[in-house]
């Protein structure tokens, strides 16, 4: 079968041929017709994400996609037994990891949408438990995935929204209550984000880390009420892989500061928030901006840049 190959850590794949697995028991056989370019994709083929640990070479790539399984049902699956991947004309999943898709919800926009709007629903839910009327602030709304945090947050009852990112155009599209350039310089930014904390912050999510965290988090402890908790869920490293924290910032305020990702949420809870992701995207309204290649272009696509987009391929 045609399939994504990996051949070497930090290696494009190569469009080639792989022998096509069979379902040990447990598993299903899903015929696939479209899996996503995500970073967390890019940087498993790198080697260079924190899940890619013991990974072997040569390997399918691609951690989820949608399909039908032999009896016809169309699902979402996400992870499949190694060396396959999503990227593939058929994966091999175990039927836990497998998610019916409602209908209406096309192949191609479920493959988009599921992964980077996963992270932050299941940062709402699960991490941070945002409430009904509580001000949500998403630092890095500008690509994919804080774009639809945005979205998610205003689904999930968030009575303001605040929205963080470089790029002004995009973040005035973005219908958040409360925009942050984060362009200006240091010293005006770092009193911009006192000053949205002094009126109360209940939740933030990161999809950035880097300077920008550490500017939110001494921020969130300087304006924090005594006994209030901000709660900061870290997903994404976009602005910098670490920050420089000082102790006081988490003694001398009631922040909780967690993190949200692979292997950080039990598999059976992260597969529950994709299916409810999924089963609220057609009446929410959601939205991302997709492109969609045959898997034949993987090698040209790969290094391409995202542009606020999700690179979808289809088989």
């Amino acid at each position: 079968m045609k399939a994504a190959i990996v051949l070497g850590a930090g290696q494009t794949p190569v469009y080639g041929d792989i022998a096509q697995p069979e379902p040990a028991p447990g598993e299903v056989r899903i015929t696939v017709s479209a899996a996503a370019l995500s970073p967390v994709v890019r940087g498993r083929a790198a080697g260079s994400h924190y899940s890619a640990s013991g990974q072997q070479f040569p390997f399918v790539a691609g951690i989820d996609g949608v399909g039908q399984l032999d009896d016809g049902r169309r699902v979402f699956f996400f992870g499949s037994r190694p060396p396959y991947g999503s990227m593939a004309e058929q994966a091999v999943v175990a039927v836990t990891q497998c998610v019916a898709l409602p209908d209406g919800i096309d192949d191609t926009f479920a493959a988009a949408i599921a992964n980077p709007g996963t992270s932050s629903w299941a940062a709402y839910t699960l991490r941070a438990r945002l409430k009904a009327g509580e001000t949500v602030l998403v630092n890095g709304a500008t690509g994919a995935s804080g774009r639809l945090a945005v979205q998610i947050a205003r689904h999930l009852g968030a009575g303001k929204i605040i929205a963080t990112g470089r790029n002004a155009e995009v973040l005035q599209s973005l219908g958040a209550d409360e925009t942050v350039l984060l362009t200006q310089d240091q010293p005006a930014l770092q009193h911009h984000f006192e000053a949205i904390f002094a009126n109360g912050v209940d939740v933030v999510v990161d999809y950035l880390w880097g300077p920008t965290a550490e500017q939110l988090l001494i921020a969130g402890a300087r304006a924090g009420a005594d006994g209030v908790p901000i709660r900061f869920v870290q997903i994404g490293s976009v602005g910098g892989a670490d920050i420089t924290l000082p102790s006081a910032v988490l003694r001398s305020s009631a922040i909780e500061l967690t993190g949200s990702g692979l292997g950080g949420i039990p598999f059976d809870r992260l597969i529950a928030c994709v299916d409810g992701l999924l089963q609220a995207a057609g009446p929410a309204g959601l939205t991302i901006a997709t492109k969609t290649l045959p898997l034949s272009q993987v090698q040209q696509a790969w290094n391409e840049p995202d542009n606020g987009q999700r690179t979808v391929f289809t088989m």
